[in-house]
């Protein structure tokens, strides 16, 4: 799978966890085309599949955060409004943005974007302009119920 297969993959299905077993589909199986045991890092296709995950991250049409079981999850932006109207069901940890930068010592290192501070402008619009519920109907099944809010 090239980067614009895996980023039309993370389109098609709106929530994409980047490699942690959980409730979606898996990117970087996706990416070799099979199931994964262990870590993808000992895979053969390792290297691939790191470029490709970079691609899709690197994509501005790509929300990482980790809102799925506190996993890495991969959001397109056409989830974004109805995201951010359903915020208040959500911890506020699972929303950020996360990024991942290597230092100048060549360690890696994440960062996070708080919060509606990653949220572009029309995206905020949009989701004042929906209902909570045709926010649930774009969201589904990812969202909590309105009492596990934290």
């Amino acid at each position: 799978m090239t980067p614009e297969g895996a980023l039309e993959f993370v389109r098609e299905h709106g929530v994409v966890l980047a490699s942690a077993r959980g409730p979606a589909p898996r990117l970087t199986e996706a990416i070799v085309g099979a199931p994964i045991k262990g870590s993808w890092w000992a895979h053969a296709q390792s290297r691939r599949i790191y470029r490709v995950l970079e691609a899709v991250a690197g994509s501005e049409e790509v929300l990482v955060c980790r809102l799925v079981e506190g996993k890495i999850t991969l959001i397109h932006r056409r989830l974004w409004p109805a995201l951010v109207r359903l915020a208040p069901r959500f911890a506020p940890e699972r929303l950020a943005k996360v990024r991942d930068e290597h230092t100048p010592s060549g360690r890696h290192a994440s960062r996070a974007i708080a919060f509606p501070r990653w949220v572009p402008p029309d995206v905020a619009s949009e989701a004042r302009a929906m209902s909570e519920r045709e926010a649930l109907a774009v969201f589904g099944s990812w969202v909590p119920p309105r009492e596990a809010k934290r």
